[in-house]
């Protein structure tokens, strides 16, 4: 079995189409269908159900796919560590969150204490982030909800309460609480789902016995204190991502515990670097200062 092998079938295996994994290998498709053809006369068993060129990974082709994965994840990771022991130059913290609120001073801090490292973030939903982190192709997860897995670590880096903004002019802005009840019918805004914390409501106002109305449904969170400033909806905010706009009343939740937990998240098999190590520091220092306010 051949280094060569394992990294075309993981491309194969993950678009499921010979035309588009040959593509992104930059081969030809007799090529990769030649070297796929090789990989399960080595192991005596085909990995795919094929249907033309469309191909469809079977039970066999997905128990073998985790272990290639992992295989190189390992050798990746080792490259990384050889990498980062002997070399000066800088390099690229990748990161995917579910929630980007606190993101800008940790990025700041960061890059205070490491200017010469620079770093890549990407805003998912959290099935796509952990999809990243299990093939290695990130180096953190700032995630909310936590998520928990034989491959992951998870660390509760801070316990964040959900608050309610309204507009000022709102009937309600003259409150400093409220039950969730009173909340079924007001209009919403909020991010699609899929994420976390916009998941982690609607279960909890389920559990209340009823289904928020939302009037808008986006993929930035920072973007919702702008329309409850417009009086476009109500927004259920998490604490640490309050602004100091006049215009905008935060109301607390009275009788639900509508929480939010927010983890760093990363996978066991992956080397950590300096830089990584010193942003899970900064992570942790951050999360300390702001609940300590």
């Amino acid at each position: 079995m051949e280094l060569l092998q394992l990294q075309y079938f993981i491309t194969v295996a993950r678009l499921e189409h010979v035309t588009e994994a040959a593509r992104t290998l930059h081969v030809t498709q007799s090529s990769l269908s030649k070297t796929i053809q090789r990989l399960e006369e080595d192991l005596g068993a085909p990995l795919f159900d094929r249907t033309g060129r469309n191909l469809r990974l079977n039970e066999l082709g997905t128990r073998f796919l985790r272990r290639a994965e992992r295989a190189m994840l390992e050798l990746e990771q080792g490259k990384l560590e050889i990498k980062d022991l002997t070399s000066q130059e800088s390099r690229t913290l990748a990161l995917a969150v579910t929630t980007a609120s606190t993101l800008p001073p940790i990025l700041r801090e960061f890059r205070k204490q490491l200017p010469d490292i620079q770093f890549h973030v990407q805003m998912l939903a959290t099935e796509e982030m952990v999809t990243l982190l299990r093939r290695g192709e990130v180096d953190y997860c700032l995630s909310s909800p936590p998520i928990r897995g034989e491959d992951i670590e998870c660390q509760i880096v801070c316990v964040d309460p959900i608050v309610v903004a309204v507009p000022a002019s709102h009937h309600l802005a003259h409150r400093t609480s409220i039950s969730l009840n009173e909340l079924r019918n007001e209009w919403f805004v909020s991010v699609k789902k899929g994420y976390g914390t916009r998941d982690f409501v609607d279960e909890v106002c389920r559990s209340a016995g009823f289904e928020p109305q939302y009037i808008f449904e986006g993929d930035e969170p920072a973007r919702l204190s702008a329309l409850v400033e417009a009086e476009i909806g109500i927004a259920f905010i998490p604490s640490t991502a309050r602004g100091a706009r006049e215009s905008i009343r935060y109301l607390a939740i009275e009788d639900q515990q509508l929480v939010r937990e927010i983890a760093l998240l990363s996978h066991k098999s992956r080397y950590i670097s300096q830089a990584a190590q010193r942003f899970r520091e900064v992570v942790i220092d951050y999360f300390k200062s702001v609940t300590a306010v």
